[in-house]
């Protein structure tokens, strides 16, 4: 099977593409899926914001993974649901596209993308920019078939046993093949930075559940995450440190420093927000 624009690809439809900066789109999460994560949400804004991009300047550069102010965590989105998406291009040149977006389920809000900047990069670098176009042009029309994701696979995570109240460390290693490899991207494999946040924020909210309750029989929730900066591109097979620190914590929220490295190098960070479970 060609996993190309299946196995990570979460745009099925264009539904409207104003003046080449206000692009609506929509994605039919796959019933089947035992979970769709929130930070799978937030990557079909950032595709979303993608294909603006990439039609803006006639698929000559595509955008990838750089900083953002935040995200912000709404609501859970669900299998069989789908995600009404939707991005605003502030200003774009070839060396980079600054957007907003956001993902909702039946107008409820499920992410929210603040003050994103993705760097430009060469198509033909990552991919076919024919294939590129030709996806797009499918997009605007009928759209695609619903139903490619097939899941993720499981990362192997090992927290380090000397952790403290004031911090923790994990090790994480990232798939040395994958089906989303073939998607992300055919030319160039690229761990997404998606996925390293997804597993970063299982490793904050493992570690949120152990800090002391906010309220009586109270738990912490995510809320938010500030300052995202992804640094550098993470290959199959890497081998990455994740190091967590707790900044502050009050009766109204907690908030953790999450950074992570490869090979001692700086790769990824990001400041994490919980707040007392409503």
């Amino acid at each position: 099977m060609d996993l190309h624009f299946r196995a990570f690809s979460f745009v099925d439809r264009i539904t409207s593409l104003e003046d080449k900066v206000r692009i609506r789109g929509r994605y039919a999460i796959p019933a089947g899926l035992s979970a769709f994560s929130s930070s799978l949400a937030a990557e079909a804004v950032g595709q979303l914001a993608a294909w603006a991009a990439m039609a803006a300047c006639d698929f000559r550069r595509r955008p990838i993974a750089g900083i953002g102010g935040a995200v912000e965590y709404l609501s859970s989105p669900q299998p069989g649901q789908e995600l009404e998406l939707s991005a605003d291009l502030d200003g774009m040149d070839d060396d980079a596209v600054a957007y907003d977006g956001m993902a909702s389920v039946d107008g409820v809000p499920v992410v929210r993308l603040k003050n994103f900047v993705g760097p430009m990069v060469p198509v033909e670098e990552y991919d076919d920019p024919e294939r590129v176009r030709d996806r797009f042009a499918l997009l605007c029309r009928a759209g695609a078939a619903p139903g490619g994701f097939a899941g993720l696979p499981s990362f192997q995570v090992i927290c380090a046993q000397d952790s403290s109240a004031q911090s923790r460390c994990a090790t994480v290693q990232v798939p040395a093949s994958a089906d989303f490899f073939a998607d992300h991207f055919p030319r160039r494999p690229v761990f997404p930075g998606s996925l390293l946040m997804q597993v970063n924020l299982g490793l904050a909210a493992e570690w949120a559940a152990q800090l002391p309750s906010p309220t009586a029989g109270g738990r912490w929730q995510l809320r938010a995450v500030y300052d995202v900066k992804l640094r550098a591109f993470i290959r199959p097979g890497d081998f990455l440190q994740t190091e967590l620190r707790l900044l502050d914590q009050s009766d109204q929220s907690a908030m953790v420093l999450v950074e992570t490295r490869n090979a001692k190098r700086l790769v990824g960070g990001a400041r994490v927000e919980f707040v007392p479970e409503e």
